[in-house]
């Protein structure tokens, strides 16, 4: 066993502990620094709609980088953190043994923050749309956000083989991302034909 991987938890009644899934708690959130980036610093604990409640952290976190970083500094912030997070994603989903646990919020953190980073300048209203179509886009996951999640998943219904970590690690990014472009597209389509 890698001396990163938590020791499995015992067994128990409750069918997503029984495959070996871990229910991440503040605990799991501090035993690793990967888990405390993948789960947005604790946003990703939510346990209702942690997707929106990662989103939601993202945007504050954003615009407070806007106070500390000029708009350069903030896509070098972005660029370093797709692998940062691909890694920490990676990690977090094989200590979870999950191939795409809703608790990892890092692929909403930092799809949202292209968004943002793109789009602004905008007012608030703006910025809700931008909030409200990249929710849609990430949870309904129409189309190429659908084609996105499923490419990296596991397909072995039997369970017997476990995920390729990276690649996993990869597909819970990928799909946000596409979410992200989605986003900018109709946002794009709007300023130019709209307005």
């Amino acid at each position: 066993m890698a001396a990163d991987t938590p020791p499995m938890p015992p067994a128990s009644p409750d069918p997503a502990r029984r495959s070996g899934a871990r229910r991440p708690g503040w605990r799991f959130l501090l035993a690793h620094p990967a888990h405390f980036i993948a789960m947005g610093g604790g946003s990703g604990l939510s346990r209702l709609a942690p997707g929106t409640v990662g989103t939601l952290w993202a945007w504050v976190a954003f615009l407070a980088m806007q106070r500390l970083l000029s708009p350069a500094a903030i896509g070098w912030v972005i660029l370093a953190g797709l692998p940062i997070g691909w890694w920490a994603c990676t990690v977090t989903a094989r200590h979870m043994r999950v191939a795409d646990p809703g608790s990892i919020v890092w692929d909403e953190i930092i799809a949202f923050w292209i968004v943002l980073w793109l789009v602004l300048p905008a007012g608030l209203l703006g910025q809700c749309i931008a909030f409200a179509l990249f929710r849609y886009f990430d949870a309904a996951k129409p189309g190429p956000v659908r084609w996105a999640d499923q490419l990296f998943k596991p397909r072995d219904d039997a369970g017997k083989e476990a995920p390729r970590w990276a690649a996993a690690g990869f597909g819970i990014i990928l799909d946000d991302l596409v979410a992200a472009f989605c986003t900018l597209l109709v946002i794009a389509l709007w300023r130019a034909f709209i307005q």
